[in-house]
């Protein structure tokens, strides 16, 4: 290792580049993604980036005077489960006609705690006097403590979503930076799941787009790999990554294992907290580098500092009094509830990340975040400090819950003053505008809905949309895809795409081709229905719906009539259909919209519902083509140049030989192809137009 090497610091000089075993060694190719994190669809990084929670429906909440028998009648069926009720901890639920649980809760003493719904002359909320008029019975569970039934009453709630509870809605595991420990030139990677993996891991980051960002910049910074260990095992000579000074090129041997494993120290420091010390060090090296006259070794120190300053300057406030926190803050307006919690760990901001939790009204901010608290932790590891906008009842139960969770001490605090205080002014601040702006979206969102309804006659507005449209090139990778949009815009994590299967399918065939994506789609979907699975939401519960109420396809009559004869195949019907058409020329704005039993309808090219039928299809059409690329790519890389027609064994060879790799060959234009020894102007055209050719 050479600390004064004119290239990379703790990196010596690029060597001569090995030639591999063959002409498809790729040379100097990117390495693939980690089998664990590859998407399965084209852009699902964006999906998961920009897949945001979504508002619920607004909870009936009816004002209108109960019906006294009905009343009467969930007095009495509670007040029998009160002579049953333990007086020990535990949880209750309370049940429907259709034993659908409306209800959990938790008492220290069941038994009283049913009493107070029981006792007639008790005055209530309105919702706990709906929620008594529709039981008919209670189901307990006891419990051996009163942390045990928090701890049980969260889960239930997560699995059973009662309609009278606060619901925690959009949860999903958060992402983590992984270090691996199994292999001597460790590597740095996303992880979602069980930390099963040896390793140490650094998280939860509030986003995948966080952990991307700050795993690039560390790259740069401490130049750690991220191939995967088969990639790695492969090599011949350096990746791009180490070409663009992204990577120190274990592989290879351009890092020997001492020089490798400080780097890895390095940025393991500086994820733990130590990034003051990290920075100092190289700050030193930097200087003494310079002092000995070796510049471009301390412009490589100075473009490493930098990009640990920039990981810091994109993690915003970073606190100093604190070293691991949840902060909790919540907001409350037009009946809706929005949460917003930052994570700091070893001092730093890793990410921020806005909840609208389902509740009634009637539910007061304290009411809401306490819920959510427990519903929050039931599947994730908690910190040593929660601070929270809201002081709630029970702080103290559910501290020691997720201390007993936790293995170590939690504390739950409401600051009033210092810099804590200014976390949770800064979490609130993000918590009012993320609602605003949600609240704002969706209203925009409901009056194109509106003028949905409105256009095309529709009984009610759609609160599923599902566009269908299909790509291939001269019917080879043929490939269908659906996008879903509703009240709260397009749901990424609804998307579907489907590799046409139909082996006598007709090259082009776009009729057959959709007979197979829908006939697949919808088959499932009332085999779902058939079995008695919750395909559609039920009337009380917000969750969107698996049935559109909408469909839009790609195409004009012919394929609007081969849509309707499908539908009627499989006894489809309230369904409606559109058929969108582009116009001459394809010029977006003179479009012709087809529906069946009705004329075609042409809208003004300024129409807002126009603009947004547009913005439905061309989502539809950016997320096939995407899906086609993909898979047109990985044949390519699996079939190399022998699909393209004239090119033979040699003239891969000349060509890879002149290139390097593949993904050069493919950027090359029709006259740098033609001068590849043995590669005529026809040819070179060819191998063009393979690589360039449009899907249709």
């Amino acid at each position: 290792m050479d600390n004064d090497s004119t290239d990379n610091p703790k990196v010596s000089a690029p060597r001569t580049a090995r030639r591999g075993s063959g002409p498809a060694s790729r040379p100097a190719d990117l390495p693939p993604p980690h089998p664990a994190l590859e998407d399965i669809d084209p852009a699902t990084a964006g999906i998961e980036e920009d897949d945001e929670a979504r508002l619920p429906e607004a909870p009936d909440e009816s004002a209108e005077a109960l019906p006294e028998g009905r009343l009467a009648f969930g007095h009495a069926a509670i007040e029998q489960a009160v002579r049953l009720a333990p007086t020990s901890p535990g949880v209750y639920r309370m049940l429907n006609a259709g034993n659908d649980v409306l209800y959990v809760g938790k008492a220290k003493n069941v038994r009283k705690r049913l009493s107070s719904y029981a006792r007639v002359s008790a005055p209530q909320p309105a919702r706990i006097l709906r929620m008594i008029a529709a039981t008919v019975s209670v189901e307990i569970v006891s419990t051996s403590t009163e942390t045990e039934a928090l701890l049980l009453e969260a889960n239930l709630i997560k699995q059973l979503r009662p309609r009278f509870n606060v619901q925690l809605r959009d949860d999903k595991s958060f992402p983590y930076i992984l270090i691996t420990g199994d292999h001597w030139a460790p590597q740095i990677l996303k992880h979602r799941g069980a930390q099963s993996r040896p390793g140490r891991y650094f998280g939860p980051f509030a986003s995948a787009g966080a952990v991307n960002r700050t795993i690039t910049a560390l790259q740069r910074a401490f130049l750690v790999r991220s191939c995967t260990d088969a990639f790695f095992e492969s090599r011949t000579r350096p990746c791009l990554l180490y070409q663009i000074r992204r990577c120190a090129g274990p592989c290879t041997g351009e890092i020997d294992f001492p020089g490798y494993t400080e780097l890895v120290r390095e940025a393991t420091d500086f994820l733990s907290g130590r990034s003051r010390a990290v920075k100092q060090e190289l700050a030193g090296e930097m200087e003494k580098a310079s002092a000995n006259l070796a510049f471009e070794t301390a412009a490589l120190y100075r473009d490493r500092l930098a990009a640990l300053s920039a990981i810091q300057s994109q993690q915003g406030i970073n606190p100093h009094t604190v070293e691991e926190a949840d902060v909790f803050a919540i907001h409350q307006e037009g009946g809706y509830s929005c949460i917003e919690v930052f994570f700091f760990r070893t001092g730093q901001n890793w990410g921020n990340r806005a909840y609208f939790p389902r509740a009634e009204k009637s539910f007061t901010p304290e009411e809401v975040l306490s819920s959510f608290l427990a519903q929050f932790y039931d599947d994730k590891p908690p910190p040593k400090l929660i601070l929270l906008s809201h002081a709630i009842e029970e702080t103290g139960l559910l501290a020691d819950a997720l201390s007993i969770k936790a293995g170590f001490k939690v504390e739950i605090a409401t600051p009033r003053r210092g810099e804590k205080k200014e976390l949770i002014i800064h979490a609130l601040t993000n918590a009012r505008e993320a609602l605003g702006r949600k609240l704002a979206d969706t209203a925009t969102q409901g009056r194109l809905l509106q003028g949905l309804v409105a256009t095309l006659g529709l009984t009610h507005p759609p609160k599923r949309i599902e566009v269908y449209d299909n790509s291939h090139i001269q019917g080879t990778n043929a490939v269908g895809a659906m996008i879903v949009a509703g009240p709260d815009g397009f749901i990424k994590n609804q998307y579907r795409k489907f590799n046409i299967k139909s082996e006598g399918l007709t090259p082009g065939d776009d009729y057959a081709m959709m007979r197979e994506v829908l006939q697949r789609r919808f088959k499932r979907l009332m085999a779902q229905a058939a079995e008695g699975d919750a395909a559609k939401a039920k009337a009380d519960d917000d969750s969107f719906p698996q049935w559109p109420d909408l469909v839009i396809i790609d195409g004009g009559r012919g394929q609007l009539n081969a849509v309707r004869e499908i539908f009627a195949g499989l006894g489809l019907t309230g369904v409606a259909l559109l058929a969108v058409a582009k116009g001459p020329d394809r010029d977006a704005g003179r479009e012709t919209l087809f529906m069946p039993d009705k004329e075609p309808l042409k809208l003004e090219p300024r129409d807002p519902v126009l603009y947004f039928i547009q913005r439905l299809r061309d989502e539809a059409h950016r997320f096939v083509i995407g899906s086609h690329r993909k898979l047109r790519k990985k044949d390519i890389r699996e079939a190399g140049l022998q699909e393209i027609p004239g090119i033979g064994p040699s003239r891969k060879r000349a060509l890879l030989h002149h290139f390097g790799t593949l993904k050069e060959i493919e950027r090359a234009s029709i006259a740098d192809l033609g001068k590849v020894p043995g590669v005529s102007a026809e040819s070179a055209r060819k191998i063009f137009e393979f690589f360039h050719a449009q899907p249709g």
